[in-house]
Formats: C-alpha cells, structure tokens, sequence
C-alpha cells in the first residue's frame, strides 16, 4: 500500500492504518530499535509505541516520507527506554556507540534557534560527504548498526569501516566547531 493511503487511513482514524504500517514498516521499525536495545522483547514494546504515537501525531502531522517519520519515532522512543533502562541492564552495543560519539554532543541551551542551527550544521555535513561515507555515518550514528553489519552491507572490512568513522567524526568535530556550535 502507498504511504499517501496509509497517512491519509490515519487521518481519517482506521484503524487499519495500523495494520498496514506494521506490515510495511514494522521489521524496518523493529530493525532500529534492536540496533538501540538488542533486546527482542523491549524492541517489540518500542515498535508497539511508535504505532502509538504515529496515531498521536497524525493529525496533525501528515508526513511525506512516513518511512523517515517511523523511523525517528522509533528511534527516539528507543533511546529514551535505552537511557532509562541504562543503569540496570546495559546493551553494549549501543554503549559503545555513545562513547564514540560522546565528545561531539552539543551542550543542550534549550534555545529553538541553536537547534534549527545544529539541524542545519549537520545537514551541511551530510551533504558535505561521499556517499559511501555518509552511508557509513548515518548507518553507525543513527540506525546503530555494529561495525560487523556494516562492513557487510557496504562490501568492507570492518577495519576500513572504524577508519572511516574515526575519521568522519573529526571532521565532523571540525565541521560542528567551524559553524560556531559549543560542543
């Protein structure tokens, strides 16, 4: 089913939305979460959630990539059950994950216009890099794939995979610290 037709299912609250979202995008939702959590069950409850606040949201919100939509749904909802749930059982993966990214989190101002400023820096970025490299990026930073299913899917070695990163994310320091953003 087209993505027009399941949005416009939501707007007019089918249920069926829901149906038709969990099979065309529920493994992809599910994906997401468990590169966060690596727990079935808990990636489970997350996609569950995601449905739930796509209901929420539309209306509102008629998104026009629902693909991208779910996704950050689904990964915001996984990150704060992986932060909360963090103290008392740690998922390595992502753990690791946040340790490399740790030093190139902006400090939160909580001002609108420092975070349309931050969205915009690393757009610019994005835009900035290769394909294969912004593939690379985006697949570690925001799907949380392992270094192991990257390598994989782009046909590396998992040692040129950690290279690329490294040295993504200087640049991507350098990038944030030239466009004036405190890190």
């Amino acid at each position: 089913m087209e993505d027009t037709k399941i949005v416009e299912m939501y707007w007019e609250r089918s249920e069926n939305a829901i149906a038709e979202t969990e099979k065309k995008y529920g493994r992809y939702c599910y994906k997401i979460a468990f590169n966060i959590l690596s727990n079935e069950l808990d990636s489970q409850e997350c996609v569950n959630d995601t449905y739930l606040k796509a209901w929420e949201a539309m209306p509102p919100h008629k998104p026009e990539r629902l693909s991208a939509f779910l996704g950050k749904i689904t990964r915001n909802v996984a990150l704060n059950r992986y932060q909360r749930d963090r103290a008392q059982k740690r998922a390595a993966h992502a753990e690791v994950i946040y340790e490399e990214v740790a030093e190139l989190i902006p400090c939160d101002s909580g001002d609108i216009s420092d975070e349309l400023a931050l969205k915009n820096a690393i757009n610019s970025f994005l835009d900035s890099l290769s394909k294969n490299v912004r593939i690379v990026f985006v697949q570690r930073y925001w799907y949380m794939c392992s270094v192991k299913e990257i390598a994989v899917q782009r046909g590396m070695t998992e040692s040129n995979v950690k290279v690329t990163l490294m040295r993504t994310r200087k640049k991507f320091k350098e990038h944030l610290e030239k466009e004036g953003i405190t890190l």
